[in-house]
């Protein structure tokens, strides 16, 4: 047993990270428009990037920071950075260290420093962090929380998040102290308990990876809760979880509210919401300073209809309704979003 544990705690990062490491393409041979940018972390690796610029007469002058998962590269996540510039917004499709043919191994250090990088980079392309949303997907949602104490976005929308990386692996692992043992801890919950910016969390309630229960606490305890989406019998991976994001980040974006002192109108509702989607959102006293309330009133339910956005990759969606609980009351939603 003592051999098994040596072993598994030297070899715990590839337990956690699952890199494609392939070069992918160029970026317009895949979105046209799109091109090929570099971030520059302060440990002088060159990592290659893509910039999805929103869609022609559709510019709402935000940017999209999105923050992917621990597999793949940014290639597998070109269907959803489309939808999300058709949408109107400008898109950073990143991949960390190790990733999509970019040198470096991964590890925490080394994928904060990235996207600190990221986040520079859209600063240098007109974007400052709050005219920008963290778009995060389950690793991405430990990557970013931290950086938005640093630099605080317009607003964050957490796909699959965990409370911190040791609550996931005792859960898969219960018979390895993975508490003691994990160097890469990923304090989630503690970054977006005492964070003023807007949250939107997105979760599966059959979530095989990240377990439901942790995501629902990382949505109990957030600072400044917008919205909870509750997609009903999917998975992790299920193509549901890739459309549902990009409708709830529309949704976060078009929410009146404060962020650093600011205060914007509500924009025109988008569509592409889903089928049939039962929506109670109210406010939350809290931190920050007081915001217009958002527009569906508390306890009550708004239905929207439209399509739901093409997912990344994979089978048709199910068509399945989410379920989205209402946030804890307190005002404001995702402020500095909107045209000014």
């Amino acid at each position: 047993m003592v051999v098994l544990v040596v072993v598994l705690s030297s070899l715990q990062r590839s337990f956690i990270y699952f890199p494609d490491a392939r070069p992918v393409p160029p970026a317009a041979e895949v979105l046209p428009g799109a091109r090929d940018v570099v971030l520059r972390p302060e440990d002088g690796l060159e990592l290659g990037a893509w910039l999805v610029p929103a869609a022609e007469g559709r510019d709402r002058g935000l940017g999209v920071l999105y923050a992917p998962g621990n597999g793949g590269n940014r290639a597998g996540r070109a269907g959803l950075a489309e939808e999300l510039a058709r949408r109107g917004f400008t898109v950073l499709l990143m991949d960390y260290r190790g990733y999509g043919g970019n040198p470096g191994s991964p590890d925490e250090d080394g994928l904060a420093a990235d996207a600190r990088a990221a986040v520079q980079l859209l600063e240098d392309e007109g974007f400052p962090a709050q005219r920008t949303i963290y778009l995060r997907e389950s690793l991405g949602t430990g990557v970013v929380p931290a950086l938005a104490a640093r630099r605080p976005p317009a607003g964050m929308v957490l796909r699959s998040p965990f409370t911190e990386l040791a609550d996931v692996g005792a859960h898969h692992y219960p018979w390895v102290p993975v508490r003691l043992l994990l160097r890469d801890r990923f304090p989630v919950l503690e970054h977006v308990r005492g964070s003023a910016v807007p949250v939107t969390v997105v979760r599966g309630s059959h979530d095989s990876v990240i377990p439901p229960e942790l995501s629902r606490r990382v949505a109990a305890g957030a600072g400044h809760l917008v919205e909870e989406v509750v997609l009903d019998g999917v998975d992790h991976n299920d193509p549901e979880m890739f459309g549902a994001p990009v409708a709830a980040l529309s949704r976060l974006a078009d929410t009146p509210g404060p962020v650093s002192g600011s205060v914007v109108s509500a924009a025109r509702p988008s569509a592409g919401l889903g089928p049939d989607v039962r929506s109670r959102r109210t406010s939350r006293r809290g931190r920050g300073p007081p915001g217009p309330v958002p527009r569906s009133a508390p306890g009550r339910d708004a239905r929207r209809r439209g399509r739901s956005p093409p997912p990344a990759a994979g089978p048709p969606a199910s068509g399945r309704p989410p379920r989205r609980r209402p946030a804890p009351p307190r005002p404001g939603g995702c402020g500095g979003c909107g045209r000014g």
